[in-house]
């Protein structure tokens, strides 16, 4: 498996995997798959903060994609990214996620960043949750019922990842723009 970073060619697979999840899943509460131009467009924001948006492809066929996204748009928020990991159904089980995720991890690092947080949506989601954990991501949190999908209301499990040695010091990247 290479795990490599997204580009545009790689629009069709990321639509084709995120659909799956909008239709089937709570990992999201998007109702309505955008389509392969949406999520190049989205791709290209990621990519126009400098944040790490990477695909884990095996045998030219892309199973899957994690990526860092500023965490809210206020500039206080600089240092800290969301993730967001999501594999194609076929491939779940097989490390793809882990491997994907992990190397946004390494390059949030890279980068100075300090804190990562997952928005993890529903609280019964085992394998997100897990591989989170695995990835030394720490519980931060339930938020109750707060989305409404397929027909029940979802939680979001919130956990955290302290990066660079998270609050302990100052930040040392003072040109970071991340946040507007």
């Amino acid at each position: 498996m290479i795990i490599r970073a997204a580009t545009e060619a790689d629009a069709g697979a990321l639509a084709e995997i995120y659909g799956h999840h909008v239709l089937h899943g709570f990992g999201t509460f998007e109702m309505t798959p955008p389509d392969a131009a949406e999520m190049d467009r989205r791709r290209a924001a990621i990519a126009a903060h400098g944040l790490p948006y990477m695909v884990a492809e095996l045998g030219k066929r892309v199973l899957g994609y994690a990526y860092a996204s500023p965490f809210r748009p206020r500039p206080g928020y600089r240092f800290t990214v969301e993730d967001s990991v999501y594999v194609a159904p076929d491939a779940i089980g097989r490390g793809v996620g882990r491997a994907a995720l992990a190397s946004v991890l390494d390059q949030c690092t890279a980068l100075g960043l300090r804190q990562v947080v997952a928005v993890i949506g529903d609280s019964g989601n085992e394998a997100s949750i897990g591989l989170h954990r695995a990835l030394g991501f720490e519980d931060a949190g339930v938020l109750r019922h707060v989305g409404f999908k397929h027909g029940r209301w979802v939680d979001i499990v919130m956990m955290q990842k302290s990066l660079n040695g998270g609050g302990a010091t100052p930040p040392d990247v003072p040109g970071l723009t991340l946040g507007g």
